[in-house]
């Protein structure tokens, strides 16, 4: 797999402080599209063990405390990103379990193979859905067409949704 870009402090892609990925390879090529930079598979910076480890390391740092993972792309569930996406996530559910993950995807709930669902059983809350610039709404809060969908998947993210929603 390849990033286009790390961000360690993020404050956009989600809820609170974040580290947020972007990974290369979108299938979708929406038109409209703000990040069409990271459509080919090949394009960005080789994701290693390293830069896994340094984005967990940093969600484990307490001078900047950091609520959990946002990836977005590109497409994270692109099925050349699945495996190194779902090993990711593995890491950071198993050694930083009080962070949540955010995951943005082209593809629709419905739509996902059983590879794919297994990555999504890792995250806490998914944005599904390809971006429709006919539907594009700059005040949807964490989606830009009103047909994505913003699913809680897990206990902690409908808790905090009714907390904070």
């Amino acid at each position: 797999m390849n990033y286009h870009q790390y961000l360690p402090v993020d404050v956009v892609n989600g809820p609170g402080t974040r580290c947020t990925l972007f990974v290369s390879g979108c299938e979708h090529q929406c038109r409209g599209c703000y990040n069409k930079a990271t459509w080919p598979l090949n394009s960005g910076h080789p994701f290693t063990d390293l830069m896994q480890e340094q984005i967990v390391q940093d969600l484990l740092d307490s001078r900047i405390p950091r609520r959990g993972l946002s990836l977005s792309g590109g497409d994270p569930l692109h099925p050349a990103n699945i495996d190194s996406v779902k090993e990711l996530l593995q890491e950071v559910v198993g050694r930083a379990p009080s962070k949540d993950i955010w995951l943005w995807t082209g593809y629709t709930l419905a739509e996902l193979s059983s590879k794919q669902r297994d990555v999504v059983d890792l995250v806490d809350v998914l944005i599904d859905g390809k971006f429709i610039q006919d539907e594009a709404d700059p005040h949807l809060v964490w989606r830009g067409s009103a047909n994505q969908c913003v699913h809680f998947l897990s206990e902690r993210a409908r808790k905090g949704q009714e907390n904070h929603g």
